[in-house]
């Protein structure tokens, strides 16, 4: 077998440089994928410094924001001139007692310092809610202390040597000012401090206040007893609201908060024309004429005790007078003979009331003769009792009131108020049964 030589030669030789170019390939390649890494390292670095920098300005800017809002600038501005009353007083207090004794420099010290110190601690009761006796004991020994400093400084500076009266005079009440300048501050922006805290609350924990406020200066006597029971019961038994409750209910006898017996009957009254307003009237075939005074029908018992108001009852005498009777007479002719009869007819007498001397009184709500209705003869017991069975046959139990029952058979007030507790025991009693 014969070997062609050249022929793998030039076989080996295109191998080879195909391997030269896959290597080109994957080396250029590699080369690729290093650039993007770093320029997306790069990219990413630019990006993140970028943020950096955006960051740190947002955060001064902030920091800028913070520190120039009208709280901070009044707390640090407070600060600094409490700070510079407190170098502009000192040296003068040093100097005073340095001039008398140098085993008195302690003394300047401890003035300003117990100034401060109490300062400090009324700051202290007001985080803390303390009694506010606490507190004004504390200001009253910051006063003594910043008003003995001041009248040293106000010595010392009157009596500067080198300089004309008004001069020591005006440096004497400079040192007194500015020894006094530093606690006043303090003190100011203390109060100022408290009612901003007081005030950041929550608007539920302000209307809790302020209803506590209302409710205790509405119901001082209701308050007062609360408190007492709140005293009286052992700590954390009895709650502020259980408390109020009760005393509501010794204060006043109601259940509820709120009410009290005035209010109660108004309810009632208002409750009972609301079902008045309500329930449908029965028509009758005669109309009544209402007065114009109260807008009311009234019965006959009502009338008459409204008679009885109006005035004593006046007597009226019966008198008889005698007329002629009556005869059906023809047309155009005189009604009575024109010469005396022969025989004259028997007349029969008519009784008259008897005008009064005085005009009567007007009786207040009193219903015309012409308006009332004609007069029924009187109804036993068991009448109107069957008459009022028939009439409230429909009418549930709690519509058995005394002036419905009135107005459906038209009796008096106490008829109906027995017709009333007849048809409720009647009613009660057959539930009871059943």
């Amino acid at each position: 077998m014969t070997v062609d030589y050249r022929a793998e030669a030039r076989a080996d030789r295109a191998t080879q440089a195909e391997q030269r170019r896959l290597d080109a390939a994957a080396a250029e390649r590699r080369r690729e994928d290093r650039q993007r890494a770093e320029d997306e390292r790069a990219a990413r670095l630019t990006a993140q410094q970028t943020a950096d920098k955006a960051r740190r300005r947002a955060e001064r800017a902030a920091w800028r924001g913070q520190a120039l809002t009208p709280q901070n600038v009044y707390r640090v501005g407070t600060l600094a001139l409490v700070v510079a009353s407190g170098l502009a007083s000192l040296p003068a207090q040093v100097l005073h007692f340095v001039a008398i004794s140098p085993m008195l420099l302690p003394l300047p010290l401890s003035l300003e310092g117990a100034a401060w110190v109490m300062a400090a601690g009324v700051a202290f009761a007001d985080s803390r809610h303390l009694a506010a006796r606490v507190r004004w004991l504390l200001r009253l020994f910051v006063v003594a202390a910043a008003g003995f400093a001041a009248s040293v400084n106000y010595g010392y500076g009157v009596h500067l040597s080198g300089l004309s009266p008004a001069e020591q005079s005006t440096a004497g009440i400079g040192l007194a000012a500015v020894t006094l300048l530093g606690p006043v501050l303090f003190e100011i922006r203390q109060w100022v401090c408290t009612l901003a805290a007081s005030e950041d609350d929550s608007p539920e924990a302000r209307s809790a206040r302020r209803h506590s406020r209302l409710r205790r200066r509405h119901h001082r006597s209701v308050a007062r007893t609360a408190d007492r029971l709140l005293s009286a019961a052992p700590l954390g038994t009895l709650t502020a609201e259980e408390a109020w409750a009760r005393a509501w209910a010794i204060e006043t006898g109601a259940d509820c908060p709120g009410m009290t017996p005035r209010l109660h009957r108004r309810a009632v009254q208002s409750a009972a024309d609301l079902e008045a307003a309500l329930t449908p009237q029965p028509k009758t075939g005669r109309k009544h004429k209402k007065s114009t005074r109260n807008g009311r029908e009234r019965s006959t018992p009502d009338l008459r005790k409204s008679a009885d108001r109006a005035g004593p009852a006046v007597d009226l005498a019966p008198v008889v007078v005698n007329l002629p009777e009556a005869r059906p007479v023809g047309f155009l002719k005189s009604a009575l003979p024109l010469k005396p009869s022969a025989d004259p007819q028997p007349v029969r007498p008519v009784t008259l009331a008897a005008q009064s001397a005085r005009p009567a009184r007007r009786a207040t709500g009193r219903v015309p003769q012409s308006a009332r209705p004609a007069r029924r003869p009187a109804r036993t017991p068991d009448e109107l009792l069957t008459e009022a069975r028939q009439a409230t046959a429909g009418w549930p139990v709690e519509h058995l009131t005394a002036d419905r029952i009135r107005k459906a058979v038209h009796t008096s007030s106490e008829r109906a108020r027995t017709l009333r507790d007849a048809l409720t025991a009647e009613r009660t009693g057959a539930g009871v049964t059943s």
